[in-house]
């Protein structure tokens, strides 16, 4: 498996954890709808959560989070309207980014609840 890839999975290990931590029930990983892919989905009270991880083993480049697109978040809209058809389920809906850097000697978390909405 290419190095980028591992990071990436240890990325949203380290934000399943951090999202149970914190009290949320985890519903689905890397679910896929088509060509489109929700990283988490995780609820909380009567709010559904569909959770984008970025992860990078530095913050040479800039905070993770910033690699979530235009283009990006109407691929993870799509497949949330998917996501909530095909379970039919009727709950507020939010969307988060959550940026891991996972640095030689430590592990930072940044979860931005209402990173972004959808749009028209």
């Amino acid at each position: 498996m290419a190095k980028h890839n591992e990071i990436g999975q240890t990325g949203e290990a380290v934000a399943v954890a951090e999202l149970r931590k914190k009290g949320y029930s985890i519903l689905a990983e890397n679910w896929r709808s088509g060509r489109n892919e929700l990283d988490i989905v995780a609820r909380i009270g009567e709010t559904i959560v569909f959770v984008e991880v970025k992860t990078r083993s530095t913050a040479y480049f800039g905070d993770p989070s910033e690699a979530v697109s235009a283009a990006k978040q109407k691929r993870i809209v799509e497949a949330a309207n998917d996501y909530l058809q095909q379970n039919e389920l009727e709950l507020e809906a939010r969307f988060d980014v959550m940026s891991i850097v996972i640095a030689k000697t430590e592990v930072i978390t940044d979860h931005m609840e209402d990173a972004f909405f959808p749009f028209a």
